[in-house]
């Protein structure tokens, strides 16, 4: 393990996801000791766009934008908000250049699966038909997230083409959650790794799933139809259950003809980039902004 990330990993709390409240109450407090880059003369807002029932965003708007990412919040589907997504949001938004749409999508076990993929599909169909409020293109608009997030998205994109639109330029996933099934290598055999592991896994996609039946949508893994999806950055952790899937799905990106650029980073872990005074967390941040900058780029 990178030893700049290892001297943390005593610090974590003991944490599972059997008790969502306590879930939720531990990244909140996480995340309220993350610092905040500057945001100079971004503007921030919070809105809520018109859905059933509506959802709350958060918004980044960096001066001279030209393309907007809906992006997607980590937290095992269980946890997150654009509150506690904000240091990170904010970061893709500064490295980025891009409008920043984030997306307090509604969360299991209180909403299961279609419920969160709902919520970010409405946001997409907003974000596209509002671009020229948010001064951008409507044909730069990503998607991306972060673990649960990130697979939120790559079903986000699956959805988009078999419904053909809105019309998706990149797919940004970080370290996705794309696969309920948990048999890959790294799927039954990280049972200790920090932060994230086998039995939260499974315990992920169980509130996820509530009881209902797994589908390419909702584990895009089992999609098999690849073909027409748009070009994709996929990141993975060397020390997460989620590693195997996410270069496997990588690798099939690539047979069904789309374009993936892919990056394993050694020595991390799965949201390792928590921790964002190692080097290597920096330059994972870095390289989040300067891709979804280049795949938003005429």
């Amino acid at each position: 393990m990178d030893p700049e990330l290892e001297a943390f990993v005593p610090l974590f709390p003991k944490s599972d996801l059997s008790s969502p409240a306590d879930s939720r109450r531990q990244l909140a407090e996480l995340a309220a000791s993350v610092p905040v880059p500057d945001l100079g003369d971004m503007v921030v807002e919070d809105r809520t766009v018109p859905a059933d029932p509506p959802v709350p965003v958060r918004i980044y708007r960096p001066a001279g934008a030209r393309g907007a990412v809906v992006w997607l919040h980590g937290g095992g589907f269980v946890m997150g908000t654009v509150e506690t997504e904000h240091p990170w949001a904010a970061r893709l938004a500064v490295g980025s250049g891009a409008v920043v749409v984030s997306v307090g999508y509604r969360l299991s076990p209180e909403h299961p699966y279609p419920a969160a993929l709902d919520d970010a599909h409405a946001v997409l169909r907003w974000t596209v038909d509002h671009a020229a409020e948010l001064g951008v293109a409507p044909d730069r608009i990503a998607v991306g997230g972060h673990s649960a997030g990130a697979g939120i998205a790559a079903g986000l994109a699956l959805r988009a083409r078999d419904e053909q639109g809105p019309a998706i330029r990149f797919q940004l996933l970080n370290q996705p959650g794309l696969d309920d099934r948990h048999d890959t290598w790294s799927a039954r055999n990280f049972t200790d790794t920090p932060w994230f592991d086998r039995a939260k896994a499974i315990d992920a996609w169980r509130h996820y799933l509530g009881g209902r039946p797994a589908t390419p949508y909702a584990a895009p893994a089992r999609a098999t139809d690849l073909t027409g999806l748009p070009p994709a950055y996929i990141a993975t952790a060397e020390y997460c259950p989620n590693r195997d899937e996410d270069l496997g799905y990588a690798l099939r990106l690539l047979q069904a003809g789309v374009s993936v650029e892919v990056h394993q980073w050694p020595g991390t872990f799965h949201g390792s980039h928590a921790i964002v005074s190692a080097d290597i967390s920096q330059r994972q941040h870095a390289e989040l902004g300067a891709v979804l900058r280049r795949a938003l780029a005429d």
